[in-house]
């Protein structure tokens, strides 16, 4: 039996990177996933067909998760569709990278409000659910910046620390009602966006970590398998830094 077969997963920001990594090793372990996106309608399709080749339901939401009510509403419309949700992963994220000095308060602002605030929005929306079938599993995604900073990402590094915080609180709240939540913290995964960047800044970095590779979507997408599974039911309130000894 695969390991999150007959379960339905719910991933934000799936169009591509990391979200759409994990949403295909879901889909390979059995999950029905359902998925947002913001703008990209064709991808969105693409990705649904390449789902369901797995035998596995899967439909994509354009959605704003940093919107409260649109996050709220979102929930209620997987339901719908799926008849129950047992894993939330709440990846959507964006940078906005600069200088402290040189930070605008709308780029401070606009990073918390998708990176942090996007995380409360559906993790409020899933928690009555979760908490009637008594049983649950949310997993956000976090990064190694917001465990030890960087400099020129206040603040990304304030939103992504913030959901560390989040995270073992809903898990002190809900781990009586057998709803675990934990975090993943990559390291450097290489996606779409990095390959944009320069190829020796980007092979400085490999050499500086101890396993000598970026990360791929894929090793993310295994730690959050793991997560989401019963082979992580004793697990919560943790953070797992996918990061290569990164942090070591």
């Amino acid at each position: 039996m695969k390991l999150l077969e007959n379960r339905t997963a719910l991933i934000t920001g799936a169009s591509r990177g990391i979200g759409n990594g994990i949403a295909i090793e879901f889909a390979k372990q059995g999950a029905n996933v359902a998925f947002t996106f913001n703008a990209s309608v064709e991808a969105a399709k693409a990705l649904e067909r390449e789902l369901e080749t797995y035998g596995v339901k899967a439909k994509g939401y354009q959605s704003n998760a940093a919107d409260f009510d649109a996050a709220q509403e979102l929930v209620k419309e997987v339901l719908n569709d799926f008849g129950s949700l047992e894993i939330l992963i709440n990846n959507a994220g964006i940078t906005k990278d600069n200088l402290l000095m040189r930070i605008s308060e709308e780029d401070f602002d606009k990073v918390i409000e998708v990176n942090l605030k996007s995380v409360f929005n559906l993790t409020k929306a899933v928690i009555r659910p979760m908490m009637k079938q008594r049983q649950g599993s949310i997993i956000n995604m976090s990064s190694v910046v917001g465990v030890k900073g960087n400099a020129g990402q206040s603040n990304y590094a304030a939103s992504k620390a913030g959901i560390l915080g989040f995270t073992k609180s809903v898990a002190l709240e809900l781990g009586s009602r057998n709803i675990r939540c934990n975090a993943i913290a990559p390291g450097f995964i290489e996606t779409e966006m990095t390959a944009k960047l320069d190829p020796n800044t980007v092979d400085e970095w490999r050499k500086a970590i101890p396993l000598k590779r970026g990360g791929s979507p894929e090793d993310v997408a295994n730690a959050c398998v793991f997560l989401a599974s019963d082979m992580s039911a004793y697990i919560t309130g943790q953070t797992i830094n996918v990061d290569g000894g990164m942090l070591t």
